[in-house]
C-alpha cells in the first residue's frame, strides 16, 4: 500500500483547486477555530496548544459555542476507526459463517438507512471513497450505525460555525501530518470548493495543518 504524504495531499488540493478564484484569505477568527480543530484532535492531543489555540479563538472574538461546536466536530475524527474497519469485519466474520454479509436487509434496517443516509449527497460521497462501508456498519450493528450518525450531526445541527470554517477545520483535520485521512480529505475537499472557498483560504487551511505539532502524548 502506498504511504500519503502530507506533500501528496497539498499536490492532490492544488491540482483540484487550479483554476478557481483565489478568494479571500481566512479571517482572524476562522484561522483560530481552524487552529483550534487541529490542535484538539486525538491525532495530536496536547493540552498546551490547546490552551493556547482556545485562547486565540477568544482573542478573535469566538462564542463559547463555537469552540465547543468545532471541537465537538474534531472530536467526530474517532468515527474514522469505524468508517475503515467495517468492511473488514464484515468480511471477516462472513468468510466465517458468522453473519450473513448479504442478506437483503430487514425491515429496521431499511429504515434506519432510509432515515440518515437516503440520498444525501454528502454520504455518497464518502461512500464513493470507502465504498461499503455504511452498509457494512448497519448490517454489523443498528445501534452503532444510529449513534455514528447521531453523533457526527451534532456539530452540524448547532450550526453557529458556518458551513466554510467547519469544512476548512475537518479538511485541516484530515490533513495534519499525524492523520493523513485520504477518504475524508477528498470528500471535505470537493465541498470546499462546492460551497465557493476560494483558493487561498484552502491553502491556507492546508498550511495549518502541516503546522500541526507532533503529537508526544498527553498528561
Amino acid at each position: 500500500m502506498t504511504a500519503i504524504s502530507v506533500a501528496a495531499l497539498r499536490a492532490e488540493a492544488e491540482d483540484l483547486t487550479r483554476g478557481i478564484a483565489d478568494g479571500e484569505p481566512l479571517d482572524a477568527l476562522s484561522a483560530a477555530l481552524v487552529t483550534l480543530a487541529v490542535s484538539a484532535s486525538v491525532t495530536a492531543l496536547g493540552r498546551a496548544q490547546i490552551d493556547a489555540a482556545i485562547a486565540e479563538c477568544f482573542n478573535a472574538g469566538a462564542a463559547v459555542a463555537q469552540v465547543q461546536e468545532i471541537l465537538a466536530l474534531t472530536s467526530g475524527l474517532g468515527v474514522h476507526t469505524l468508517m475503515v474497519s467495517a468492511s473488514s469485519v464484515l468480511a471477516a466474520a462472513s468468510a466465517r459463517g458468522l453473519i450473513d454479509g448479504e442478506a437483503p436487509f430487514d425491515a429496521v434496517q431499511k429504515a434506519l438507512w432510509d432515515r440518515h443516509v437516503g440520498t444525501d449527497p454528502f454520504w455518497t460521497g464518502f461512500s464513493a471513497e470507502l465504498p461499503g462501508f455504511l452498509e457494512a456498519m448497519l448490517r454489523l450493528s443498528p445501534d452503532i450505525f444510529t449513534g455514528f450518525f447521531e453523533y457526527c450531526a451534532i456539530p452540524w445541527r448547532s450550526g453557529t460555525v458556518r458551513a466554510r470554517v467547519k469544512e476548512l477545520a475537518a479538511l485541516a483535520c484530515d490533513a495534519a501530518p499525524s492523520h493523513r485521512f485520504r477518504p475524508g480529505f477528498r470528500v471535505h475537499l470537493h465541498n470546499a470548493i462546492a460551497l465557493g472557498i476560494g483558493r487561498r483560504a484552502i491553502m491556507q487551511a492546508l498550511d495549518i495543518a502541516a503546522a500541526a505539532p507532533e503529537h508526544r502524548g498527553t498528561d
